[in-house]
């Protein structure tokens, strides 16, 4: 009781300075990674930090969850190089639009959804993936006459909940790791109703968009199309893959193995792929290294995310925000942490997903323990925060789909995203109310 009435909410919510920097920065687009280093610097100050405490600082944060979560982004998008060099995605894509048949627009956009989540959920990125799909979509979408707005509009819907189904994708990895629930708990209770609620409402919605755009906003259909036909080999190495994933995934669930086990699988499979794919060990580990110097900045960035989100605790930040929400939570009960939670991600922060998660977690932590909120419901906040924010934010992930997707309709992606939007809070507030 001392502590508490001994704790000045007017020094705690400078500790506050860094994230209010961080929130303005990156809303006025400013790059993630030198917003976030000045916010630790800003962090250091106001803790007092000098030279060498904050050396001391530094070289733990490569010891961190988030280090480790950035490591196996990098080693993430090091196994797509592999898998695109031995056509292995492309493989998964065409059988699964041949699979179903494409000769109407449904079975386009059913095929189209199938393959996102598929290939998204294990690259375990969404431009990388949409990447891999657009050039054997388009041609297939101009021909089953889906227009730039639909396709558009699918990348984005689709990737984005694939990144909360995949096993291995950095928000389902940092999800499990901040709420220490377990993939398969956490995909029938979270990640499959989310997902669920959004892709109903995304069909329903794109048939409108595509009656409106299908003459106006229509593909050139090319008089060769020269499509991806996958060879034995590339069927049988895929085929290899898929067994592999799946035997890791089972066995990662049996083991029960944390979050380090991702690297061994990472590397395992690239491994597994690149040699039955036919290429050297050599190549193999040039494609690894070739992909995860593409992230190079993106683990920077979660190394100094752990000292940023610390200095701020440190500082007592997160307590003097716990107690002035707690007004709020007392009127609405324990649901209302999940929801205002929710809603603080998603209308209030905005930035790198893993960042957000980390976030959101560090701000309500206490209040979640506080209330006895059950992990379901605090999870399916820290999802729908996330996922809003690039929904109604027209953000990298919004521009990056219409650009795959040759779209220029920016109107139909925010009409599509405030809709899903609206949805996916629905969700949460009755889920908290029912699950808290």
């Amino acid at each position: 009781m001392g502590a508490a009435a001994d704790f000045n909410i007017w020094w705690g919510l400078l500790g506050l300075l860094p994230l209010l920097v961080y929130v303005i920065l990156v809303f006025r687009d400013v790059d993630p990674l030198p917003v976030t280093v000045l916010c630790v610097v800003i962090g250091a100050i106001i803790t007092g930090q000098d030279l060498v405490s904050f050396g001391n600082v530094m070289s733990k944060a490569m010891g961190s969850f988030l280090a480790l979560v950035g490591l196996i982004i990098m080693l993430g998008r090091g196994l797509g190089e592999v898998l695109t060099e031995t056509k292995v995605s492309h493989t998964l894509v065409h059988k699964i639009i041949y699979g179903i048949g494409v000769d109407t627009e449904n079975k386009a956009m059913l095929g189209m959804i199938l393959s996102c989540l598929v290939v998204v959920g294990l690259l375990g990125t969404m431009a990388g993936g949409n990447a891999i799909l657009a050039p054997i979509i388009l041609p297939i979408a101009a021909a089953a006459g889906l227009s730039r707005s639909t396709v558009g509009v699918l990348f984005q819907a689709c990737g984005e909940e694939a990144l909360i189904l995949g096993p291995f994708t950095p928000p389902v990895i940092t999800l499990l790791g901040l709420t220490h629930t377990n993939y398969g708990e956490m995909l029938l209770t979270v990640a499959l109703p989310i997902a669920a609620v959004t892709l109903i409402t995304t069909w329903i919605v794109v048939h409108r968009i595509q009656k409106a755009t299908k003459d106006t906003n229509a593909y050139e259909i090319p008089e060769n199309v020269n499509q991806f036909v996958p060879t034995k080999r590339q069927t049988n190495t895929s085929m290899l893959f898929i067994l592999a994933f799946i035997v890791a995934v089972v066995y990662g669930i049996i083991a029960k193995a944390g979050t380090s086990y991702v690297i061994v699988v990472m590397l395992g499979l690239s491994l597994i792929v690149g040699v039955a794919g036919g290429l050297s060990f050599d190549r193999i580990f040039k494609l690894i290294v070739k992909g995860m110097a593409g992230n190079v900045g993106l683990f920077i960035l979660f190394v100094f995310l752990d000292p940023f989100m610390n200095f701020i605790e440190q500082a007592g930040g997160f307590k003097a925000l716990s107690l002035i929400l707690q007004p709020l939570v007392n009127l609405g009960g324990k649901p209302f942490v999940a929801i205002i939670g929710g809603l603080t991600g998603a209308f209030g922060l905005t930035g790198a997903t893993v960042a957000v998660l980390k976030m959101l977690n560090d701000m309500f932590g206490n209040l979640v323990v506080q209330y006895g909120v059950t992990m379901a419901a605090w999870s399916v906040g820290l999802v729908v925060a996330t996922r809003v924010a690039n929904f109604v934010y027209p953000g990298s992930n919004m521009f990056s789909s219409m650009g795959f997707a040759e779209s220029k309709d920016i109107k139909s992606m925010i009409k599509n995203g405030v809709i899903v939007a609206i949805a996916q809070i629905c969700f949460l507030v009755v889920y908290a109310y029912m699950f808290s």
